[in-house]
This record gives C-alpha cells, structure tokens and sequence, in this order.
C-alpha cells in the first residue's frame, strides 16, 4: 500500500537538535565565506532535516519498533509537510527506504503516527550519525540546487494550533483555497499575550510549506520590538528558513532600497499626482500642519527634483535642495526642511535598488527609533509604497482549480503606529494586493485601532479575512459586533471569553456557526508554541 506523507509529525525538539549538525556542514563546506555584498549561503531547516534523515536511512541495522514508538512527537504539531518528501520527486524514494528497512517488523501500515514516528526517528538517528566527524564527509555534497523544485502551488493551510477543549482537533488558517477572499490576517492583543509567537508560528507555516517550492512566499517584517533581530533570538531564523543576511538594520546600513517612484517613460499628470500624495505623507511623518503655500511649495519641489534627475528616482538630498531653492529669501528653514534634514542625515535607504524587495525575506529593526517618530514611520511607509510599485509590474499570479499562489507577506508587528496617519500606500496594498498574491499581517495591542473611524473610514476588519483577538486590556463592543455579529447575551458571553483568554490563546469568528446561525459564533484556539 502507498505511504501519506501529508502533513506528517516532527520530533519534540527535533529541528533545534539538529542546529549543530547544521552549523558544523555550512562550516566545512565554507557556505559562510561568500564575497563581500553577496548574500550568504545557507542550508534551510528542510535541507539539513533531509540530511539527517538520509543519512539515517542509510544505516542498515536491523530496525527496533519499541524504540520507534517511543518516540515523542511534537507538542506544537511541527510537521514534515508533503512538500518536505517532494523535492527533486524523491517520494517514491524515501517510501521505498521505508518499506526497505521495516519490512519486517511493521505489519499495520495505517496505524496512526507510525509514519511519522518512523521519519522522526531515522532523522534523529542520521543527526547522531553525522555529528561523528569521521561519518560527516560523504554527506558534504548533499544538493541544495533549485532543481527539481515541486511545481505545485503549495496549498498554504496554516495549522497555527488546536481548539480549546479537544488537543486532538487542529485549528487552521487556509490562506489561498479559490474560496477564500483574501489572505490578509490582522491580530490584536496587548503586550504579554502571545502576538509575537502567533506571528512566529504563521510564517514558520507558511514558508515551510512553500520555501522549497517554485512557489515560495516571502515577507517582509517590520520589528518595532527588536525581537526578531535580536541576536538572542537567531534561532528563530531557522524556523522560517532564511539567516542573518535577512536582517536589516538602518541604524547600521542604508536599507538597499530607493524609496521613490522612478516615473521614466510615464506622463507628467502621473508625477503631478504622486507629488501631491508624497507632500501629504512627508507632512504626515511629523506631524506637519501645511499652510496652502507651504503644500504648493513642496509638490513643486517634488516635480523639479524629478525634472532635474530626468524622471529617474530622486534622492531625500536631491528634495531637500530643491525645497530650499524655493523658499524665499528670508526664509531659510521651516517645518518641512526639518523633515527632510531628517530623513537626509539618518540616510535610511540606498541611493538605488541593490535587491528584490518581494523575491527575498527581509526582517527591518526599527527598535532603536521613537516609534510614533517621522524615521520609524517613513522607513515602513517608503518600503509599503515600493511594494505597491512592484505590483503594478507583476504578472498575475498562478491559479490552479483548486488554489491561488501567494508570493509576499508584509507583516507590521505593533501597527497602531502606522495607522495613526493617512498611509495610502498600506491601504491600497490591502485592498488591491491579493490580485497580485501580496497579503498583509497586522499585529497591534487593542482592537479599537483597526476601527473605521479612527483611520479615516477604511475599515480594516472588513478587509481581513481573519482577525484574530488575543487578551485585550480594553474590549470594544462595538468592534465585536461588527465581527461576530452578536448583542445581548452573546456580546457579554464573548466578552467574558476575551476577558478570560490566557497567555498564547486567541478567540477566531466561527464561519460556519455564522452561515448556519447555529452554535456559538467565535471559537477559541491555544496557539502553538514555537518561540
């Protein structure tokens, strides 16, 4: 009978066993010593977990079926996903290994978790194996070339924990079935209820299901809490495939963006309308109040900037002179070249584009900014808005029958301090992105913050496919009813169930109880630990 390798149980721990094992091949294959500018080499958590479970394979010792049902499978349900198995179309390979080596002693294929006990344990053996330096160098070579990728669009079901009261039953996010309407997910909590490892968790899913196909789904996080991008915490990296070299610090180095529109070949009516929206958001940063002759000023400044630098990509430097130029004489400085003088002296992103913002995975550290400040604000604003320029050069994304692709994540952890200031870019990035496979994560500490009417009427939870409500100090009734649908004794119900939530548990609308108008309207989930 034919193996199912869907969805298939790690170890307890197994991923950060074998971190050693992986800093010891990245050393002796010298994957660490790439030329000065380029990205650093690196194996995957998937690529180093294969390794280890070839290497085991290719032990033939007889196999001890006690010692293979004593293994301990993952608390948090870590999976080996079917995309694990696929690459290079190498499952019939590891079915044949595994029906090689337990033939005789495993008589009930289809006992539950034997498949899983049976990759988890030979991946812990292949590990022990290979950490003998003198077992290492055969496997030195092992292929980490593109070829033979899954051409599959991945179906991204994001299992991110399981329904209180039954451990058995898994909750999940399906972001990219043809039915659903969008993937976007926007999460509140206060500090100290588990947002951060709910993040951690969504984008361990989903790039473990998707970074070893044709089809993998990037993002770009925005680390208000320097959590991410700490040092401490570099492990974490591995649990979303990618290494240092995915961390971006300004403080450090420029970010290796320009953050302006290039209008080469585009009409003049369409600088004309960016200039006037870019005079919006630069007042926006600071908090500006423009007069009319001060906005007029600084649209013009924006147009000839571009005229002198023949429509390519201008530069703050480039703005501020050209600002300047147009004050009076008696005037030398004023509110608007206070924010351009800060954006030039804290040199925040490159003079050109040195990488593809949306093909790889970046995490941008912002913990050294004042959060509310103009730097922090026009760091996630300016990236936003290249994202919304990179969509219009997209092609469509790929569909299949059953799913649609997903190329990129933005996710803004702390996001109230976004969505305090009119952010065109974010919204239309919302509205407009899933065409395109460009969803958004937003994480903020109350609820009230995604309200329509604190954000200039653009309702956020109308836009999300699914908010996610953790421990609140301050539970809105009207946000509630908007969700879920509920007055009465249903409102004081969920309120009382938001009220009670501990640590790592969150409460999700319950569609199907919605459409059946049956049953409560919301269900809660104890959410996975990973970090």
């Amino acid at each position: 009978m034919k193996l199912n390798f869907d969805d298939l149980r790690q170890a307890e721990g197994l991923l950060d066993m074998v971190m050693p094992l992986k800093d010891k091949i990245e050393e002796r294959l010298r994957l660490k010593n790439a030329p000065e500018g380029n990205k650093l080499p690196t194996l995957t958590g998937n690529q180093i977990l294969r390794i280890c479970m070839i290497a085991g394979f290719s032990m033939t010792e007889p196999r001890n079926l006690a010692e293979v049902r004593e293994t301990q499978l993952s608390r948090q349900n870590n999976r080996f996903y079917s995309t694990f198995f696929n690459r290079n179309n190498t499952k019939a390979l590891f079915e044949a290994l595994i029906k090689l080596r337990y033939k005789d002693i495993i008589e009930d294929w289809e006992e539950p978790r034997i498949a899983s006990r049976i990759i988890a344990y030979e991946a812990t053996r292949g590990f022990h194996y290979l950490m003998d330096e003198s077992n290492l160098n055969s496997f030195l070579f092992a292929s980490s070339s593109g070829r033979g990728l899954s051409r599959s669009i991945p179906a991204l079901d994001l299992i991110i924990g399981h329904y209180d009261g039954d451990d058995e039953m898994e909750a999940d996010l399906n972001l990219n079935s043809r039915a659903v309407p969008n993937a976007q997910i926007i999460i509140a909590g206060s500090t100290g209820s588990g947002k951060s490892n709910l993040i951690s968790v969504i984008i361990q899913q989903f790039r473990t299901l998707s970074s070893e196909t044709a089809y993998p789904v990037n993002f770009l996080l925005f680390d208000y809490k320097g959590e991410f991008s700490d040092p401490a915490n570099r492990r974490w990296l591995t649990y979303f495939d990618i290494d240092a070299s995915a961390l971006l610090d300004p403080m450090d180095k420029p970010l290796p963006f320009n953050p302006f529109r290039d209008f080469r070949g585009k009409s003049q009516s369409e600088l004309n309308i960016y200039s006037t929206e870019l005079t919006s958001a630069l007042a926006a940063l600071d908090n500006v109040v423009l007069s009319a002759k001060m906005s007029s000023r600084l649209s013009e400044a924006i147009i000839k900037a571009y005229a002198h630098n023949q429509k390519a990509p201008i530069t703050f430097e480039k703005l501020l002179n050209a600002y300047r130029g147009l004050l009076p004489k008696a005037e030398t400085e004023d509110s608007i070249t206070a924010v351009l003088s800060q954006l030039v002296r804290n040199h925040l992103f490159d003079t050109e584009d040195r990488t593809n913002l949306i093909k790889n995975c970046f995490i941008v550290k912002l913990d050294k900014y004042p959060k509310d400040g103009p730097l922090a604000k026009a760091i996630v604003y300016f990236l936003i808005s290249k994202l919304n320029d990179i969509y219009q050069t997209l092609e469509p994304q790929a569909t299949t029958d059953d799913v649609v692709e997903i190329r990129h994540f933005t996710i803004i952890d702390e996001a109230h301090y976004m969505l305090s200031f009119e952010n065109k870019p974010l919204r239309e990035l919302i509205r407009v992105g899933r065409n395109k496979g460009l969803s958004i994560i937003l994480a903020t500490q109350d609820m009230a913050s995604y309200r329509a009417n604190n954000n200039g009427g653009f309702d956020f939870y109308a836009n999300a496919q699914y908010p996610l409500i953790m421990k609140q100090q301050t539970i809105d009734d009207s946000v509630l009813k908007g969700i879920f649908g509920v007055t009465g004794r249903e409102l004081a119900e969920l309120r009382s169930a938001i009220s009670n939530l501990q640590l790592g548990e969150l409460i999700i609308k319950d569609q199907n109880a919605a459409i059946l108008d049956i049953g409560k309207p919301y269900k809660k989930i104890k959410v996975n630990r990973l970090i």
